[in-house]
C-alpha cells in the first residue's frame, strides 16, 4: 500500500510501505475511505512533537471499511463503515475507566500518527477496536464523519466543555483555523451571547463570520478594548486559545475577565508567559488538555439526527493518492485559502 511517512522535520514523502497486520487480538485492520490532515500533522512536521519518529506514517482523523479483525473484537465486523477515532482507548486502566482516553496507560491515547503508524494510507491498523471506531448511521456522509474524528470533539471538550461555555456568555476565539471555527458552532450549543473571533487572515475572519461568529477582528485592531466595551469593562466570561503560539495564548489571558477561563486547545512548540503578576488576583481559570473523544457518539448522534449543524470546513478535496498536494494547499492557507482538507479512495468515493 501507500501512504505519507515522515522522515524528520520538513520531510515527508509518499511511498509504498508494507500493508498492516493484525498484531494483537483487540485490532481491526480497516481500509481507509476518507482521510484528512491536522494542524497536529503541521506541528510535527515542523519538529514540534519529538515523540513522532523516522519513518512513522502519519494522520490520525479517518473514516474507512473494517477489512479484517481480530479474535478477541465483539462490537464491529468486516464489512462495517467506521469513524476512526484520533483517540485510542484499552478501556481497562485508570484513565479510561474515567473516561480520559487521552491519558490511557493501556497503550491508547493519541497514538495513530504519533506512536504507531496513522491513518493516512490505504490502510491502517487500529488497535482496540471495540473501542477506537466507531459505526456510522447510513445518513452521515465520509465527509461530514471525518470531522468527527478529531476537530469537532477536541473543539467541544478541551474548547467549550473546559471553558465552561454557558447562555449568554462573551466567547471569544482565538484563532480561526478548523478548531477555532468548530468551536464557533459547538459553542452554540449553549447559547453564549455573542462569540467574537480573533484571527490575523482576512480570509478565516471571513469564514469565521459566514460560519455563525458575531464579530471578527484582527490582532492589530484593539481587541482588548473592543471586547471590554462589549461587556461594559468587564472582559470575555471564556476564551479559547486555537492556535498555539504565545502570542495567542497571552492575548486569551488579557480578554478574559475576573472570574472567567481560559481554556488551551492549541498546540504549543515554544513556551508561553503567565503573566501571574496581572493573574493571581483575578480568579482567573486556565484549563489545557488532550481530546478524550468521550462525547464522539454523543456529536455523532446529533450529527446524525440534524441536531448539530457542521460549519462547511472542508474546502478542498481529493484522491488520497493526491496527499502531497493536499498537504502543500493546507499548509498555505492565507494563499490557498484552506480551512480543511479531505482526500478519499476510490471505494469511499464510490
Amino acid at each position: 500500500m501507500k501512504a505519507l511517512v515522515y522522515n524528520g522535520p520538513g520531510q515527508r514523502s509518499w511511498h509504498e510501505v508494507p500493508d498492516p497486520v493484525i498484531q494483537d487480538p483487540e485490532d481491526a485492520i480497516v481500509r481507509v475511505d476518507a482521510v484528512t490532515i491536522c494542524g497536529t500533522d503541521l506541528h510535527i512536521l515542523k519538529g514540534d512533537v519529538p515523540t513522532v519518529q523516522k519513518g512513522r506514517i502519519l494522520g490520525h482523523e479517518a473514516v474507512g471499511t473494517i477489512t479484517a479483525t481480530g479474535s478477541g473484537v465483539r462490537g464491529v465486523a468486516v464489512g462495517d463503515r467506521v469513524l476512526i477515532s484520533c483517540i485510542t482507548s484499552c478501556g481497562r486502566c485508570e484513565y479510561c475507566r474515567q473516561g480520559h482516553y487521552g491519558q490511557c496507560l493501556g497503550g491508547g491515547g493519541w497514538i495513530l500518527g504519533h506512536l504507531i503508524d496513522g491513518v493516512q494510507a490505504e490502510q491502517v491498523r487500529v488497535p482496540f477496536a471495540d473501542r477506537s471506531v466507531h459505526k456510522l448511521p447510513d445518513n452521515v456522509s465520509d465527509e461530514e464523519a471525518v470531522l468527527l474524528a478529531d476537530i469537532l470533539p477536541t473543539s467541544y471538550e478541551v474548547g467549550v466543555l473546559n471553558g465552561r461555555v454557558s447562555p449568554g456568555d462573551t466567547v471569544v476565539i482565538v484563532g480561526a483555523g478548523p478548531i477555532g471555527l468548530a468551536a464557533i458552532a459547538t459553542a452554540k450549543l449553549f447559547s453564549p451571547a455573542r462569540s467574537v473571533v480573533v484571527d490575523a487572515a482576512e480570509s478565516r475572519r471571513k469564514a469565521a463570520l459566514d460560519r455563525g461568529a458575531d464579530l471578527a477582528l484582527g490582532p492589530d485592531e484593539s481587541v482588548e478594548e473592543t471586547v471590554r466595551e462589549l461587556t461594559g469593562g468587564l472582559g470575555a466570561e471564556v476564551a479559547i486559545e486555537a492556535v498555539g503560539i504565545p502570542a495567542t495564548f497571552e492575548l486569551c489571558a488579557r480578554v478574559v475577565r475576573p472570574g472567567g477561563t481560559v481554556a488551551n486547545v492549541g498546540v504549543h512548540g515554544a513556551p508561553a508567559t503567565l503573566h501571574l503578576e496581572d493573574l493571581w488576583i483575578k480568579n482567573i481559570t486556565i484549563t489545557t488538555g488532550l481530546v478524550d473523544t468521550s462525547t464522539t457518539p454523543r456529536l455523532l448522534s446529533m450529527l446524525s439526527a440534524g441536531k448539530l449543524q457542521l460549519p462547511g470546513l472542508i474546502t478542498h478535496r481529493f484522491g488520497i493518492d493526491e496527499m502531497q498536494d493536499a498537504y502543500d494547499v493546507f499548509s498555505r492557507p492565507a494563499e490557498t485559502g484552506a480551512l480543511k482538507v479531505a482526500l478519499f479512495s476510490e471505494q469511499g468515493v464510490e
